[in-house]
């Protein structure tokens, strides 16, 4: 610990649509250290997904600034951005974001194709990252084949194949059954505590939340002065 790999300092996110103002996020600052496994709760509309975004590049801010792995992404070309994104962060979806036309592996392998790995080499990062979350016997599946959890392993070994340093995920738990979802915890746990990764985890549940060792709450945008360290 000690190594911070995510700092925003008044972080803000306005959007205006016609004659709506909405403040999204509003003066957010926050620090997470390398090898946490941090939870943002909050109830719906709260800036959660909002502070996700802005830590993958997926969006930018209105005002503040935000340091993610040693860069500042306000100096970063969209080029630099998408090249940076690919090989540092592992985003997971709650709706899964899989290609229906494509097998669980060519689903996992489809991020490295923006690498320089040769096709062996592309072949042996898929296998082992399905390997990893326990889908090695379902490489030729297409994802109407999977249950969902089966489906969100596989978002989950897509998200880690480039073997990235942080990894964000947005309600991964939300479109899943109790057991599926408990399976997908208990996965990031795993790949926090074994392989070191940070992991920051946004969730409205707070059996999910339990998963995590720092909770942060946000509310109609604001993060609240209530951070708590999981024992």
């Amino acid at each position: 610990m000690g190594d911070t790999v995510i700092q925003t300092n008044s972080l803000t996110k306005e959007y205006i649509r016609d004659e709506f103002h909405v403040v999204a996020l509003k003066d957010v600052s926050l620090e997470i250290d390398r090898g946490e496994f941090v939870s943002l709760m909050g109830p719906s509309g709260s800036g959660k997904s909002t502070l996700l975004h802005l830590i993958a590049a997926m969006d930018t801010p209105t005002a503040g600034q935000i340091r993610v792995l040693g860069k500042d992404l306000a100096k970063l070309s969209d080029r630099q951005i998408a090249h940076w994104r690919n090989a540092n962060i592992g985003f997971v979806f709650q709706s899964f974001n899989l290609i229906p036309v494509l097998t669980a592996f060519e689903n996992v392998e489809l991020p490295l194709k923006l690498t320089h790995l040769s096709k062996k080499e592309r072949a042996e990062h898929a296998t082992t990252a399905l390997k990893l979350v326990g889908l090695g016997d379902r490489l030729g599946h297409y994802p109407r084949q999977l249950s969902g959890g089966q489906e969100q392993r596989v978002a989950i070994a897509r998200a880690i194949v480039t073997d990235p340093s942080l990894i964000l995920a947005d309600e991964p738990t939300g479109n899943l059954d109790a057991t599926s979802a408990e399976d997908v915890l208990t996965l990031l746990s795993r790949l926090n505590k074994e392989f070191g990764k940070t992991i920051v985890l946004v969730t409205h549940d707070p059996h999910a939340a339990r998963h995590a060792t720092v909770t942060h709450h946000l509310e109609k945008g604001e993060l609240l002065p209530d951070s708590k360290v999981a024992s």
